[in-house]
């Protein structure tokens, strides 16, 4: 039982420096004959421990280099048997990599990624190596879900083949599909209060752009200002289908409280509907006359009747309002 204890303490205090000192003392350096030292090769130590050597092996580098770094003692200065004075359990996390994984070109992109984090790399290759558990991690815990998600979006800026699977996910799920819209259109309307606010500007519903008032202005602010305050986790759409609203609504009192403007924007409204119009019809295919007793009905004739005479009635009305002039 004190023996126990006394191991115990040594590892509670060491960690695997405790198992690192065992190879480093025991096993012989690469490139040493048997002959040359009482040591043994990392495949004998295996044998004798009931482990493979490759295990034995990650002790042995991990020592090594703690050595290079002057942490520890190299293998040529130890000897069987022998003890040292060993860093504290922390430190060993360090030096260890406990997979393989780690010295192939993916546990290498994970070591460093996990180093820019600030985090152990043994950590980062664990959860590498069991995207099962990642998962689970995911769908019981809000809190990893939001680690990987924020992960995610910064994976998308630099993997185009990632930005497209994921839209063609989103695509294909209806209710992503539907968020993403609402999304959507919550930002064009978010942008379209904060132009108001930051520029000074503003687009009629006529579609025209005029210098936005200081009161319609300040409200424009005011709304975004709001918007800006609220959490990561707070949903926007209704704070910005109001402020939207609101600003719309206050150019729309803009425009008819001023003589002028509201003329304009008649007009503006009026050259817009005309243009469409004639986008439409200059878009009918005229030039296949021959073949129109295929596609006839009598609603087709019906419906450009009416058409020419509301077009009719249309130039009548600006005539005489150009004679009036």
């Amino acid at each position: 039982m004190a023996r126990d204890a006394r191991e115990f303490g040594v590892y509670a205090r060491t960690g695997g420096w405790a198992f690192g000192l065992k190879v480093a003392r025991s096993v012989r350096p690469g490139g040493q004959s048997a002959a040359e030292t009482p040591k043994v090769s990392a495949k004998e130590f295996g044998e004798l421990a009931g482990c493979s050597a490759e295990r034995v092996m990650r002790y042995y580098k991990a020592w090594d280099r703690a050595a290079d770094d002057g942490l520890v003692p190299h293998f040529e200065e130890l000897a069987p048997g022998q003890e040292v004075e060993l860093p504290d359990a922390d430190v060993w996390l360090t030096y260890y990599v406990p997979r393989s994984s780690a010295t192939s070109a993916r546990g290498t992109a994970i070591t460093a990624a996990a180093e820019a984090e600030g985090i152990r790399p043994t950590k980062a290759l664990e959860v590498a190596e069991n995207p099962t558990a990642l998962r689970a991690a995911i769908l019981a815990d809000p809190s990893t879900a939001q680690a990987a998600r924020y992960a995610l979006l910064d994976r998308l800026k630099e993997d185009p083949a990632l930005q497209t699977e994921l839209a063609r996910d989103i695509a294909r799920t209806d209710d992503l599909k539907k968020a993403v819209a609402g999304e959507a259109r919550a930002a064009d309307r978010i942008e379209y209060v904060r132009k108001v606010a930051e520029e000074g500007q503003v687009r009629t519903p006529a579609g025209q752009t005029i210098d936005a008032p200081a009161a319609l202005r300040m409200e424009a602010e005011r709304h975004l200002s709001l918007i800006d305050e609220l959490d990561d986790a707070e949903e926007a759409g209704e704070w910005a289908a109001e402020a939207y609203d609101t600003v719309r609504t206050l150019v729309a009192e803009t425009v008819e409280a001023d003589p002028e403007l509201r003329v304009q924007e008649r007009r503006t409204k009026f050259y817009s509907s005309l243009q469409k119009a004639t986008k439409v019809f200059e878009e009918l295919t005229l030039d296949d006359a021959a073949d129109f007793g295929d596609i006839y009905e009598d609603d087709m004739v019906q419906r450009l009747e009416e058409l020419q005479q509301a077009i009719t009635t249309c130039l009548t009305a600006l005539r005489r309002a150009s004679s009036t002039d």
